[in-house]
């Protein structure tokens, strides 16, 4: 029996980020050399991508890269930004068949030029989609996001375009890049590591986190349904005991 078979359509997350980890690693294992990891893995982001669709999710973010893989020596940043920009040309005619909009979140100015053009044709010729939200986090990490939000709303207060009674919880989710995008109610991570890895960490506070031993390049649709189905088996309280949630 299929995954899919034994999801509940009732009780699906709305929102689903995960943390594509273990190209390097699956590449190197292989002989090959990292990119190969990352070339490979572009399997697996359009298996997921279908199979979120499929089930009807409202939003999957893919963590893409990340404001520390700047680090990476260059030759491997360039490729995996050839690689990015590729990949958005000959996947994006397909996303708008199937009604998949694109959006993109982090500090797109680190990006060269051409390649912030290129994001932006793309979130543009996507607009329409209603089917599923696909959010690339790129050139992203949490702390900066957060920093960010905090420069957003000192200046806010400054100008007196905020009031400090104003200041709330949601106050600061409207300063974040992800904005009008819902919380994850599922994170899930690839590749063997238990960290979360600088990602969404203001968003995710409930999120139900779930970690593989699967490397990117081989978790496709029935990996992504099997990480539904732990998310359907557990209980969400968001701090009530399991007594109110059945009242």
């Amino acid at each position: 029996m299929s995954g899919l078979e034994k999801i509940d359509k009732s009780t699906l997350p709305k929102h689903v980020a995960i943390v594509m980890d273990g190209n390097g690693r699956w590449a190197k294992g292989r002989g090959k050399d990292r990119i190969f990891g990352h070339t490979e893995g572009i399997n697996s982001v359009r298996a997921v991508v279908e199979a979120a669709r499929e089930l009807g999710l409202s939003y999957l973010t893919l963590y893409v890269f990340s404001t520390e893989n700047w680090n990476r020596p260059q030759k491997e940043v360039n490729a995996l930004m050839r690689l990015m920009t590729e990949t958005i040309d000959r996947e994006t005619d397909d996303l708008i068949k199937n009604g998949v909009r694109g959006l993109v979140v982090g500090d797109l100015d680190r990006l060269e030029k051409d390649i912030q053009d290129k994001v932006q044709q793309f979130m543009h010729n996507t607009a329409q989609g209603n089917e599923l939200n696909l959010v690339l986090a790129l050139s992203y990490s949490s702390r900066w996001e957060i920093m960010e939000a905090v420069k957003s709303i000192a200046k806010g207060l400054s100008e007196g375009r905020i009031l400090e009674q104003e200041l709330d919880e949601d106050c600061f989710s409207k300063h974040l890049c992800t904005a009008g995008i819902p919380d994850p109610d599922l994170l899930i991570r690839t590749g063997g590591e238990i960290r979360i890895s600088n990602f969404m960490l203001w968003q995710a506070a409930y999120a139900e986190l779930y970690f593989t031993e699967t490397a990117w390049p081989d978790f496709r649709k029935e990996a992504f349904y099997e990480a539904i189905i732990e998310y359907q088996s557990r209980e969400r309280r968001f701090g009530k005991t399991s007594e109110q949630l059945t009242k």
